[in-house]
């Protein structure tokens, strides 16, 4: 494109381009700016000096870390509640949308999108206090299901390490499976009906139709939500699993991100060099995931993110 035609291109779609500047502006100042402070990283920071100021220490803040009685437990943690979420969280929203697709009520397949849209409108705080209502040993509906079937002690599972996993990861899926059979429920509505009228013909079964025609169709939409589910494996969100974090459950709570914010700025003696490079070998980590996932995709399947 030479620059006469680029130029008329700017002053005849100048309204495009300025709506196009200010999403670019955003990234610059909130996405790219901020990366110069990664350099902390490398540096054994001091306020007085500031990012330019402080004397580099190069790998050393990295190798502390690797070197820390922590590094195991907090890593561990981290990758046990991704793999788990993974698992168990990511078929269950393509399987509520090939459920609701052969549903052929649509009151049903509406009060069904309804119920399980919801719970992604709770808030963490809110959710977090209801798991906390729920699994109260003295009062909880835990409690009372318990003392229906045993006159035993209640267990406590919100101060057991077992039992956080397993309370973080399903009430995670519960909260977004329905949400995330949204851009399933998209591509299903793109299958051309015609298949169907023909395999009907043919005498197959619904449940056929749903494994030969339907999931087919979304096969691409799947692969690129897995690998963009990959590019985040080790971003364990913050705010969850702090707030059920206890004193007694911290062998499995402790992940990354807790740890970041427990060094960085909840410690007396707070280490922002340490807490950054931990934060950039997560974030290299997931880098690194999504380009081996995508690469693998798009020699497999053919399909890929670029």
């Amino acid at each position: 494109m030479t620059q006469h035609s680029l130029g008329v291109r700017l002053r005849r779609h100048w309204q495009m381009y300025l709506f196009a500047l200010l999403p670019l502006i955003y990234l610059i100042i909130f996405k790219y700016v901020p990366m110069l402070g990664v350099q902390i990283a490398f540096k054994r920071y001091n306020a007085r000096m500031g990012i330019w100021g402080s004397p580099w220490v190069g790998l050393m803040q990295f190798t502390k870390f690797f070197n820390s009685y922590q590094f195991e437990r907090v890593l561990t943690n981290t990758i046990v509640l991704s793999l788990y979420s993974l698992v168990a969280g990511f078929p269950l929203p393509i399987v509520l949308a090939l459920m609701m697709n052969a549903e052929r009520s649509g009151r049903m397949r509406s009060f069904v999108q309804n119920v399980t849209y919801m719970p992604h409108f709770i808030s963490t705080v809110v959710m977090v206090g209801i798991l906390n209502q729920f699994f109260n040993t003295r009062y909880g509906g835990f409690a009372n299901i318990w003392h229906l079937f045993s006159d035993g002690k209640v267990p406590d599972l919100l101060s057991s390490a077992t039992a956080f996993t397993h309370m973080y990861v399903w009430s995670g899926v519960w909260q977004g499976m329905g949400w995330g059979s949204i851009i399933y429920m998209a591509a299903l509505s793109n299958v051309d009906e015609t298949l169907h009228e023909a395999a009907m013909i043919d005498g197959a079964s619904r449940l056929q139709r749903i494994f030969c025609i339907d999931f087919p169709a979304i096969i691409p939409t799947i692969t690129i939500t897995l690998i963009l589910r990959c590019g985040h494996l080790m971003g364990i969100g913050f705010d969850k699993v702090y707030l059920m974090q206890n004193n007694l459950n911290l062998n499995a709570s402790e992940v990354i991100s807790t740890y970041v914010y427990k060094v960085g700025l909840a410690s007396t003696t707070s280490d922002f060099s340490y807490s950054t490079a931990i934060s950039l070998f997560n974030s290299v980590v997931n880098l690194i995931l999504l380009l081996i996932v995508n690469t693998v995709s798009r020699k497999v399947g053919e399909t890929s993110l670029w």
